[in-house]
């Protein structure tokens, strides 16, 4: 446990060797979720591959500082990203309600931006349609596209660059240990000021400052706040 600590701070801090020794000595955490998903029209190994790009996201995302396992933490990470391809390939339905709110969704927020002169608020949007906050942000997410990984982004001097090469996540933010998918499911047991504060933060990727700007408390507050939500919400899984 301290060795993978020590080699998720030292891959933290750029070095290649490290991060590369936590994907090598995880394989096997890998392929313990890709069975899971194993009969359903898609080779193993392209799985896996998925697979791979969730534990490099759970090893550039991981907080030092919250007492868990770092295994416990990539699972979902690791789960998450491969159920992303498999409903964004078709294999996993979306619900008709989802979708519809979905496109309603984009219609309104292109309209309101117009009016606004801004990208509307999360409470704006769910105000303006008549839906909750939890069942908007779910409904956004479930229509949000997915790029091809070999999209070409940059072309120059006769090299491309394609999206798999940016990949790798050198934010430091704090993110917590749930991912999107287990906190829409314990949304609806929040009270409404803790589950607008894990929306804003899981939903709609805002940092910890510009949540505290909008409920109007500090940066500080904030992160006690989410600390103290998701420990909650851990439990209760």
């Amino acid at each position: 446990m301290d060795e993978t600590m020590e080699l998720i701070r030292s891959a933290h801090a750029g070095d290649k060797e490290a991060r590369d020794r936590l994907v090598s000595e995880n394989m096997g955490l890998i392929w313990s979720v890709v069975r899971r998903f194993l009969g359903r029209g898609h080779e193993p190994e392209d799985l896996f591959q998925i697979g791979s790009i969730g534990l490099l996201k759970a090893i550039d995302k991981f907080d030092l500082n919250f007492d868990v396992r770092f295994s416990t933490y990539a699972v979902p990470m690791i789960t998450g990203e491969i159920k992303r391809f498999l409903r964004d390939d078709g294999m996993i339905k979306i619900s008709r309600s989802l979708k519809e709110m979905a496109a309603r969704a984009r219609t309104e927020r292109e309209k309101l931006s117009g009016v606004l002169g801004r990208d509307p608020t999360l409470e704006e949007l769910s105000q303006a349609l008549g839906a909750e906050p939890a069942e908007l942000a779910a409904a956004m997410e479930s229509g949000a596209e997915v790029e091809s990984l070999y999209k070409t982004i940059y072309h120059g001097d006769g090299n491309a660059i394609y999206l798999i090469d940016r990949l790798e996540d050198t934010r430091k933010e704090d993110e917590g240990v749930l991912n999107r998918m287990v906190v829409d499911r314990l949304l609806k047991e929040l009270p409404p000021q803790d589950a607008r504060l894990i929306v804003m933060r899981y939903y709609m990727d805002k940092t910890q400052s510009q949540v505290a700007e909008e409920l109007g408390i500090s940066q500080v507050q904030v992160s006690r706040l989410e600390k103290k939500i998701l420990q909650a919400m851990r439990r209760k899984l």
